[in-house]
């Protein structure tokens, strides 16, 4: 049943039933006359904010429809979230391979009354007389026309890479909140996307995007960023599903996926992210992670010539608030300075600014926001791969063993800058599970593609290979710091 007015959005996870609005609004043509700039979209003389339009949305019975595809610990979050419900938009259909999983995900949101389907168009139908669905397959969900955007939640790379091309290839925005795909192949994924016409971007509530948001706020305010990144608690190379059972089931998660997040891979992963988004570099592999008591500490722990020259993307070991992003900025300016310090943010050159939480299960309702209604990607490579995250040995290997891939006993991801990862011929620890050794390699050695044997018929190497095409790497010396160029072939 369509809502017929805002002051009942909270009442309980009704569907809007069709895609028309009942009267016309301003609404229902914004792709046509929708300019994004930093969170505002423009008619002419009038300007609107996301949330603006939400509740017109809302208050219409027109919300954009989501699908979420992946229905784990963080799929089971947004859902929750989401079906609130969040003005304007709904969570109208489910995929995952275990059903049982979505339909946990449904009921922990408190969304009744769902119908199982097997196709396309039986989703359709079912969404928009009012039912949310799920299925164990994904392409009923990328084929939807009921459906406006795909939430990839897989945190997989072989089957997250498939939904994302799918939803593309049938003109559906994509969030993925998937770092694992996003660092590994995100730069040809999101030019797929440009060329189809539809936003692809990973999700503010992430650090990526956290840090992202805040970015691109600086800037409209002609500050100068130089440096961006993740506040982490601890880190700890060596850390395997073993040592973080017991944590992943007090808190209801997977355990390999805790393992990726103490043992720097998930932090690699997303300052790769970042670094794409912004053309940032890392100062050395695995970058610096100085230990600070407080985020601001870090505009003077991170080596001033490496910022100013080509930006970094790095991180704060240990530091208050312990969560969220942060942001460098550099002034020389001595007026400006002295107006900084006035307002208490130090004597510079350099300055902090930072979000104290990242809340992906809250935030992703802005970026679904900004996709639909602005076609405003919150974070998105600018072009060909700046970083990745290579794969280097957690323990002495032996030619024959097969790699477990990300979070597991073999090995750890270590973000690098491209030009220097092909250099060597990195294998990125997104293709690394299942790769069979064809050498030993020490604990701590970096893991090449000449050194496994590389499984037959995944679809992502395919993907990597032609992103590499699509952008060759060549060196140029930026004193005294290796800068990628990504040259489009």
């Amino acid at each position: 049943m369509a809502l017929g007015s805002d002051r009942n959005f909270r009442a309980g996870p009704q569907l809007a039933a069709g895609n028309t609005c009942a009267q016309p609004c301003r609404i229902c043509s914004v792709r046509d006359r929708v300019i994004a700039f930093a969170g505002v979209i423009g008619w002419g003389d009038q300007a609107m904010a996301v949330d603006t339009v939400l509740r017109e949305r809302e208050a219409a019975g027109h919300p954009i429809r989501v699908g979420m595809v992946g229905a784990g610990a963080t799929g089971r979050a947004i859902a929750l979230q989401l079906g609130t419900p969040v003005p304007g938009m709904r969570l109208v259909a489910i995929a995952n391979r275990t059903v049982a999983n979505a339909e946990r995900a449904f009921r922990e949101a408190d969304i009744h009354g769902w119908s199982r389907v097997s196709s396309a168009l039986e989703a359709e139908r079912a969404i928009a007389g009012g039912t949310p669905v799920l299925t164990d397959d994904p392409s009923v969900l990328t084929a939807c026309k009921a459906i406006d955007i795909i939430l990839e939640v897989t945190g997989t790379v072989e089957a997250g890479a498939s939904v994302v091309l799918d939803a593309i290839a049938h003109r559906k925005h994509v969030v993925m909140v998937n770092a694992e795909l996003d660092s590994l192949i995100g730069p040809i994924l999101n030019e797929r996307a440009r060329e189809a016409g539809v936003v692809l971007t990973n999700t503010d509530g992430d650090e990526p995007g956290v840090a992202m948001t805040l970015l691109r706020y600086l800037r409209t305010l002609g500050l100068r960023p130089v440096a961006a990144g993740n506040i982490k608690g601890m880190v700890d190379y060596y850390r395997n599903p073993d040592t973080q059972r017991a944590f992943a089931e007090k808190n209801d998660q997977d355990a390999r996926k805790v393992t990726s997040f103490a043992d720097a891979t998930k932090l690699s992963m997303e300052t790769t992210v970042l670094a794409n988004a912004t053309g940032f570099r890392v100062g050395r592999r695995g970058m610096f992670g100085p230990a600070c008591k407080d985020v601001r500490e870090i505009g003077e722990r991170l080596p001033a010539d490496a910022m100013l020259e080509t930006g970094l993307v790095d991180y704060a070991l240990g530091a208050a608030p312990h969560t969220g992003a942060f942001v460098v900025v550099h002034e020389e300016s001595p007026l400006k300075k002295a107006q900084l310090a006035y307002y208490k943010l130090g004597e510079g050159p350099f300055y902090v600014f930072y979000t104290p939480f990242h809340l992906p299960h809250l935030q992703i309702a802005s970026t679904i926001g900004r996709a639909v209604i602005q076609h405003d990607p919150t974070v998105a490579p600018l072009a060909g791969p700046v970083c990745e995250v290579v794969t280097v040995a957690k323990r002495d290997l032996k030619a024959g063993e097969r790699l477990d891939g990300i979070g597991g006993f073999c090995a750890y991801g270590l973000i690098e800058n491209a030009v220097d990862a092909r250099a060597a011929d990195a294998l990125p620890i997104g293709l690394s599970e299942n790769c069979i050794l064809r050498r030993d390699r020490k604990k701590d050695d970096v893991v090449s593609f000449d050194d496994v044997i590389l499984p037959a018929g995944r679809r992502a190497d395919v993907l990597w290979r032609e992103q590499q095409l699509r952008w060759p790497m060549r060196e140029v010396e930026a004193s005294p710091h290796r800068v990628l160029v990504a040259a489009a072939s």
